[in-house]
């Protein structure tokens, strides 16, 4: 984090959705796993996304915020999002929907264009694999806000979960958000971690030009005679922090077998 960045710590973001952020912060989960609670204005429930970590506190921290839960709804099956949902919707009593049917409780999958209503809440449901095969965004229309879970973080770069996840189908759903800022129905980023996001244009714009810059890097470290994942890591990332290089290795792996695939260069 810059010196000149200060610490996100949750709260009202915009007029109909709050962040309750996790106690678990970490070099993968920034400040902490932020959980988010949407209810409309007057509404007489929430839709509670992504409760984070089995934490006894952040739960009841969850269920103070949110008041009567219609359901959970998760962005991806990674434990630092899902860990605590079959415990909230106990807590809650409702449901649990996501895109992997192994994650829903009492409920069906998300489905990709489905619009989730609760209360005065429309929540549509945009498929953004790449992150991990289930990766789900929430467009919230009425705020111009999408929850992209950990899609696109509110501070760095993703992480390409290799082998769940893929390059191609990650750029395409770069270009799929890109997409709905470009046309309008967005304006803001609501993430998975790390603050709000302002600009969406701009952050996505950086995204795609990273994901570029790094396959080119890649390519240029295959040519040098690296012949390994963990190999290209250590020339290409080797100006940072070794503790991150195990997800950098992931990434790395993912744009190998993009290369391997033959895959064009992305414009």
């Amino acid at each position: 984090m810059s010196p000149h960045q200060r610490p996100w710590t949750g709260g009202q973001v915009t007029e109909r959705a709050r962040c309750v952020l996790a106690p678990n912060p970490g070099h993968m989960t920034l400040e902490g796993t932020n959980t988010w609670v949407v209810r409309a204005p007057g509404g007489d429930r929430s839709v509670v996304i992504d409760p984070g970590p089995l934490d006894e506190g952040h739960l009841a921290a969850v269920l103070a915020a949110a008041g009567p839960v219609a359901a959970v709804l998760v962005t991806h099956r990674h434990h630092d999002h899902t860990e605590g949902a079959a415990a909230f919707a106990a807590m809650a009593s409702c449901v649990v929907r996501a895109a992997d049917p192994e994650q829903c409780i009492g409920a069906e999958p998300l489905d990709d264009g489905e619009v989730v209503s609760v209360a005065g809440v429309g929540l549509e449901v945009v498929a953004t694999p790449g992150h991990t095969t289930d990766s789900v965004c929430l467009l919230l229309p009425a705020d111009r806000q999408l929850f992209t879970g950990d899609t696109v973080l509110g501070r760095g770069t993703a992480v390409v979960t290799h082998p769940d996840g893929t390059l191609a189908t990650y750029l395409a759903s770069l270009d799929r958000l890109r997409g709905l800022v470009a046309s309008g129905p967005v304006t803001g980023l609501l993430p998975g971690h790390g603050p709000p996001v302002t600009d969406a244009g701009a952050v996505l714009e950086h995204y795609v030009t990273h994901r570029l810059e790094r396959l080119e890097q890649v390519r240029a470290a295959l040519a040098a005679g690296d012949t390994t994942a963990r190999e290209v890591v250590a020339r290409v990332y080797a100006d940072i922090d070794e503790v991150l290089w195990p997800a950098a290795e992931m990434s790395v792996a993912a744009q190998l077998d993009y290369l391997e695939r033959g895959r064009p260069a992305p414009r």
